[in-house]
């Protein structure tokens, strides 16, 4: 796992904690390492919000932030620079309504005084599968979202007793 931007990451977990009360959700790349253990070339730090923070609380939001030397670089993505790593934060919500995961059924973890949310890794396969379909992420971020979801099929394959499978395969 890449410990480095995991340690950013809570360090960012903190202050959202501190200045908002909010408890964020490590997502992508990275958040799918902190779940597996694995290492998975992350080269950024994805993290959702509740959304007001990027609608009506916006400004308050971006200043805070900023005031931390974070470099908003891409507004319309919600973007921000901070020690040469990126910092990408999303609606949260929209979770719900594109991949069918509500906010509730999402795990909750705790390290070093620091909560966040981490998806499963059944609901990561949901995210990706769904992902693969999403035009912007195919065209515009070149996400190799394939591969993800055949990374999250052997995890899943792995973690099956072989008591439990047939012909090599879990049971259905």
């Amino acid at each position: 796992m890449e410990k480095a931007k995991y340690s950013l990451f809570l360090e960012n977990a903190l202050l959202l904690q501190s200045s908002f009360g909010i408890v964020p959700l490590l997502y992508g790349s990275l958040g799918l390492e902190c779940l597996t253990g694995d290492s998975l070339g992350v080269d950024d730090i994805d993290i959702l919000i509740p959304r007001v923070f990027l609608t009506d609380r916006w400004e308050e939001f971006r200043k805070v932030l900023t005031a931390q030397g974070f470099i908003l670089t891409d507004a319309h993505e919600h973007t921000f620079l901070y020690g040469g790593t990126a910092y990408s934060y999303a609606d949260l919500e929209d979770l719900e309504s594109f991949a069918r995961i509500r906010t509730e059924d999402i795990g909750e973890r705790e390290e070093a005084g620091v909560r966040f949310l981490l998806l499963s890794l059944e609901q990561y396969l949901t995210v990706y599968q769904k992902s693969v379909k999403d035009g912007y992420r195919v065209n515009v971020r070149k996400k190799k979202d394939a591969e993800k979801i055949r990374f999250i099929e052997e995890k899943q394959t792995d973690a099956v007793p072989k008591s439990s499978r047939i012909n090599g395969s879990r049971k259905r």
